[in-house]
């Protein structure tokens, strides 16, 4: 026996020793070991021939796809590929049988109740003693939650984008407006500017303190309360650019950044395009309720409003996503004389 092979035989011994401790057995040979760690492991690790018969399928792999290892081995493969998916059995045999790996391929696969999920996976060749390609050993890997955290990154970060444009715009009318402002009453320009600039911010602290401490009665606070504090920065001082009448109601917190969201989209295409885009304009808000909430915006004084053309921007669909969030409904409509908007939330989210 050579040197090596007297080592070797002792770090065997050695580990054999430590398996047998540890799994009360006189020794594991290296296939029971490997089986072991395939079993134990975390990912779902399945093996199957060069035509797409199941041979093995581990604990993991009955937990990420629903099927047991009864049920999944001895069947073809395909039975956790999406219809739409089938062609990509097609590429990864094609990748095996040329002795090629496959690493970290991201796609879907469906569980046994129908489900899709993303998984990222790893399929390597499997030879038989002689070299030859009897099959393939895959390695799947759950990330959906990791696409689930990508697309709300990338929707915050789209979020950020188009927030710090309409702040431009905001800033840019507020500068018309105090311009205006000092002019017909005498007060400083840089003065007046700076107020409504702490207006906005004292809003955005209004939203967040609320939202953070849930005050109120039931963790709820006035409708009319955020109403003024989002578009106090676009009041005058006689209080007639912004008209709010009708019944004040209180909404849940769990609502309160929703509907922030959306009075703020509203004043900001205002100012844009809106009564709020001229000196003479002006939003007349009503708040009634019946079995639901019904705020109407009603633009005034200002130019023509026009069905705009085209699917919209990111404001367009930031408004979808919130209106389905408060399970709600919107409507508008373009009159000559300005726009006029219908929003309307269940009682779910808003109580006396």
């Amino acid at each position: 026996m050579t040197a090596f092979e007297r080592k070797k035989a002792s770090s065997d011994l050695a580990i054999n020793s430590t398996l047998a401790e540890h799994f009360g057995t006189s020794a594991l040979s290296a296939e029971a070991w490997l089986a072991a760690i395939v079993e134990s492991s975390d990912d779902a690790i399945v093996s199957k021939t060069v035509s797409g018969i199941i041979t093995s399928w581990n604990k993991s792999a009955e937990r990420l796809f629903g099927f047991t290892a009864a049920e999944a081995v001895g069947r073809h493969i395909s039975i956790i590929i999406p219809d739409d998916r089938l062609h990509e059995e097609d590429t990864i045999i094609e990748h095996i049988r040329g002795g090629r790996r496959i690493e970290h391929f991201e796609t879907i696969r469906q569980r046994k109740d129908g489900t899709l999920l993303d998984i990222s996976l790893t399929i390597s060749p499997v030879r038989d003693k002689d070299g030859v390609i009897v099959g393939a050993s895959k390695i799947a890997r759950d990330i959906s939650e990791r696409k689930r955290m990508a697309e709300r990154q990338r929707l915050l970060l789209r979020e950020m984008h188009h927030r710090i444009k309409n702040l431009f715009a905001t800033v840019c009318a507020l500068i018309s407006v105090s311009e205006r402002s000092s002019e017909t009453q005498g007060s400083s320009f840089a003065d007046d500017l700076r107020a409504r600039v702490r207006a906005l911010a004292a809003a955005q602290n209004f939203v967040l303190k609320e939202s953070e401490s849930g005050s109120g009665e039931h963790g709820s606070t006035s409708l009319f309360g955020l109403i003024e504090a989002i578009l106090s920065a676009h009041q005058d001082n006689d209080s007639a650019r912004i008209v709010l009448r009708g019944h004040d109601v209180h909404v849940d917190s769990s609502a309160l950044t929703s509907l922030a969201l959306l009075l703020h989209e509203f004043a900001t295409n205002a100012i844009k395009y809106g009564s709020l885009s001229v000196s003479e304009g002006r939003v007349e808000i009503e708040v009634a309720e019946a079995d639901k909430l019904v705020l109407t915006w009603a633009e005034v004084g200002g130019p023509p409003a026009h069905v705009p053309i085209g699917p919209g921007g990111f404001g367009s669909e930031l408004e979808r996503m919130t209106i389905s969030s408060l399970r709600g409904s919107i409507r508008r409509d373009w009159h000559s004389d300005g726009l006029r908007i219908l929003l309307e939330i269940p009682y779910r989210h808003s109580s006396d």
